[in-house]
Order: structure tokens, then sequence, then C-alpha cells
């Protein structure tokens, strides 16, 4: 009598992880994410230079062997800046797109799943808030609340959650036609316990996928603010208060916009 062989079932997350890991583009932008992610942390121990120190007797260099990407007109290597950039650059699209994130699928969630008038009057709000003129929001918060990273987090996660509210509401409307949330609702369960266990785990799709294209904008919006200096206030820097500078000074000293400006540009291509 021979023995019947068994198969070991697999996950949709295996599933989707060895697709994913076929992909090489998307394993080397990940690379790259992580190797950069990595080396910003670690800013403080890999340059000799802190981002304030100047050097005004030096002034503006080109790249060179004690400066690898050179100097500012104040003397202060642009590497060690950049590195410190990226941490702010890269801290600020991560944690205001969370902040977009939550409240976007919470409250495009409540109102998919309540429907009727909740849903009616928690839709026509967004459409409100659509109609307000998204980065002057964002400046007038800038403007009145200066010099806040905190603020400058939430600022830009308050006007980025619209559009991830509207996707899951849709997702939810979908599955609330589908036969296990029916049978959920049948047998008396409360709707906190059927949104986050029967309809959230169907949503995570959806919410990387906008999740990944949101971080990118974000920092955008980040760069563009510091660009116009309503961002990340001096002595620190981001990304967009490098190319701020490197714009200024393009003509005399390429160099202080052209290597922010591929950081950043290289960072958007891999998200």
């Amino acid at each position: 009598m021979t023995k019947a062989k068994t198969y070991k079932g697999r996950s949709l997350w295996q599933d989707g992880l060895e697709a994913f890991s076929r992909n090489r583009a998307a394993m080397a932008s990940c690379l790259f994410l992580l190797l950069l992610s990595i080396i910003c942390l670690l800013a403080p121990w890999l340059t000799p230079y802190t981002y304030a120190a100047q050097d005004l007797k030096l002034g503006a260099v080109g790249p060179g062997a004690a400066h690898w990407l050179g100097t500012d007109s104040l003397g202060r290597d642009q590497l060690t800046r950049i590195l410190y950039g990226g941490r702010v650059s890269l801290m600020v699209g991560v944690c205001a797109t969370l902040v977009a994130a939550v409240i976007g699928v919470s409250w495009g969630a409540i109102a998919g799943f309540s429907g009727r008038v909740t849903d009616t009057i928690m839709m026509r709000i967004v459409d409100i808030i659509y109609a307000f003129p998204f980065t002057i929001f964002v400046i007038i918060l800038m403007v009145f609340f200066k010099g806040s990273m905190v603020l400058l987090f939430c600022a830009i996660g308050a006007v980025e959650w619209l559009t991830m509210a509207r996707i899951v509401r849709g997702q939810v409307l979908s599955l609330k036609q589908q036969e296990f949330v029916e049978a959920a609702v049948s047998i008396g369960l409360p709707a906190h316990r059927i949104l986050l266990r029967h309809i959230f785990p169907h949503l995570l799709s959806p919410i990387i996928i906008y999740t990944t294209l949101t971080i990118p904008g974000v920092m955008l919006l980040e760069a563009f603010l510091s660009f116009l200096g309503l961002g990340v206030q001096p002595p620190a820097s981001s990304w967009g208060i490098l190319i701020r500078e490197g714009a200024e000074s393009m003509e005399q000293y390429p160099w202080l916009l052209i290597f922010p400006g591929v950081f950043l540009s290289c960072t958007l291509l891999a998200l």
C-alpha cells in the first residue's frame, strides 16, 4: 500500500512574495531604498562632518577627495547635508503617508459599511474638502505654525487622505455584497469586528498599492514646500531645501543642484 503524498498549502502572502521576488526592477528598487535608508540613518558615523559645520574660508568647492560631493557657499559638506536631508525627506514621506492612510482607511471603511445617510454625509464632506486647493491649505498651516516638524507631518497627511478614503469606500461597498459578510451580519457580529476581521484583510492589497504611490507624492510636496521656504527650517535640511539652495546658485556651483536632484529623483523612481 503506497503512502499518499501530502502537499503543504500556500497562503496568498507566500504567493505574493514569490511573484514580487521574481520582479527584478522591484527587488532592485527595494535594495536601493534599503541601502539609502541605512546610509542616511548612519550618517553621523559615516561622515566626519556635521550638517551645520561651516568653513567660511573654504567656501564653495567642487567634488574632491576631502569633500566627495563638494561644499556649499558656507563651506558645509554637501554629502553630509544630503544624507541628513534624506533622513528628513524619507521620514516626512513615510510618517505623513501613515497619517493619511490611517485617516483615509478609517473614514472610507466607516462610510462604506454604514451606508445610507452616514455614507452620504461623510462623502459629501470629502467632496467639499476636495474643492479646497490642497497646497494653499498646507502653506497656510505652515505659515501659522512654522518650524514644527510634527505639524508638517499632520498638515501634509491631512490633505492626502481623500483619495484613499474613496478607494477604501468603493472596496467596502463591493465587499458588503459578498456572502461571507452577509453571513457575519446575520449571526449578529458587531460592525467593528466585521470590519477588522472580515473586510480589512481584503483591503490590504489596494491600501498597500496606493500607499506606495502616496509616499513619492508626499515627498514631492515636502520638497515643494521646502523650496518655497515653508518646510523644514534651517539649519536643518531636506532635499527640497538643498534643491532650492542649489537653484539659487546653479550657474556658479552646479553640483549644489545636481546631486540633491539625483538623490531625490532616484528615490522617487525606486518608490
